[in-house]
């Protein structure tokens, strides 16, 4: 199955529940649109653009359970609805951005049965056009994997991240596909593990060789020459090219910078805000410090009762730092605060 299904019979959104992943397979069924919140919250669903479609889906369950019996005032409880999905976790842009075009229906003249129908349909066009989007952003990638690469990956950006297929991960499947012999090095992507849990499992259906290493294990590799490159996705990217991505992704482009290794961040156009100039201003979400302190090695915790923690979620990796972007557009180079913008004009995107 997808990531998340609409069930139409029962008019609920269901997800595999990434939390219990490769432990055991579970599904968790939003019945209201604070489902759908919580599951963005609490990480049911993750990876910024399946969070995208989830949040679209989740407005158009709002609209479902609207108390509103006029068009007026339904509109503004959907815009408030909308207000409380955006608040769910700040960092990727594709939730705004899902939630801001759902909004944009209401733009349309229609009464309250047309707006709930269109928001629907909508989200399933979204779910549709995500899957062809992961599909092309893939070719491009795989076009930059040659035969016998290692490369490291960080996080996770498979099927699970979005609706179906991935972008970074993705991409080194659809290498695998096209036949090349590739090897990943899967970093854990501490605190919360989603490389050691949930890529090294989609790997593992895929059949792509590959094997885990802690974060901390990275520069080893790459300073004895064991890594071709190195793949990641993105939540944010900003004008200018900076990448606001999963924690730790900063210091894997820092030490691939200095060993000469290619980096390159993999994602849907959506994930691009032109509305900031750079990284600096991305916000970044600071997670429940438990998340940190919560780790345990043979049923014990490693940490000492009482301590404290900081958890911020991303962390911003310089432009600079990357070797390309690649998009459905295409593979873009730098000067990335020329191109980037370039690219979406050129192909009548805009953000």
């Amino acid at each position: 199955m997808r990531t998340l299904e609409w069930d139409p019979k029962n008019n609920t959104l269901k997800l595999i529940d990434q939390r219990y992943l490769p432990a055991r397979f579970e599904i968790y069924t939003c019945h209201t649109y604070k489902d759908v919140i919580y599951s963005i919250k609490e990480m049911v669903v993750r990876g910024a653009p399946a969070i995208g479609v989830a949040a679209a889906y989740g407005m158009a369950i709002a609209a479902m359970h609207a108390s509103s019996t006029t068009v007026e005032n339904f509109k503004e409880e959907i815009k408030k609805f909308g207000a409380e999905m955006m608040a769910s976790r700040p960092t990727a842009v594709n939730l705004m951005w899902a939630v801001r075009h759902i909004l944009s229906l209401l733009d349309n003249p229609g009464n309250i049965e047309d707006y709930q129908k269109a928001l629907l349909n909508e989200a399933h066009t979204m779910a549709d056009e995500d899957v062809a989007i992961n599909k092309k952003i893939s070719e491009y990638g795989a076009s930059l994997i040659e035969d016998g690469d290692t490369i490291i990956h960080h996080c996770n950006t498979g099927s699970l991240a979005t609706v179906d297929w991935g972008t970074a991960l993705g991409s080194i499947r659809m290498a695998h596909e096209q036949g090349k012999r590739i090897h990943v090095l899967v970093d854990e992507t501490r605190p919360r593990l989603q490389g050691a849990r949930l890529t090294a499992w989609e790997l593992q259906q895929a059949g792509i060789p590959y094997d885990i290493i802690s974060d901390n294990m990275s520069g080893h590799f790459m300073r004895t020459g064991q890594v071709n490159k190195v793949f990641f996705g993105a939540d944010r990217v900003t004008a200018n090219g900076d990448v606001a991505n999963k924690i730790g992704s900063y210091m894997l482009a820092l030490a691939a910078y200095t060993n000469k290794v290619p980096v390159y961040s993999v994602f849907p156009i959506s994930t691009v805000d032109l509305s900031l100039a750079n990284g600096a201003l991305s916000p970044i979400e600071e997670r429940d410090p438990q998340e940190v302190l919560n780790v345990s090695v043979e049923g014990l915790l490693v940490t000492p009762k009482g301590a404290t923690a900081r958890n911020p979620s991303f962390d911003v990796t310089p432009n600079y730092l990357i070797t390309a972007l690649v998009t459905e557009l295409g593979v873009i180079y730098p000067p990335f605060n020329v191109n980037l913008q370039a690219n979406i004009t050129k192909n009548g995107g805009q953000n």
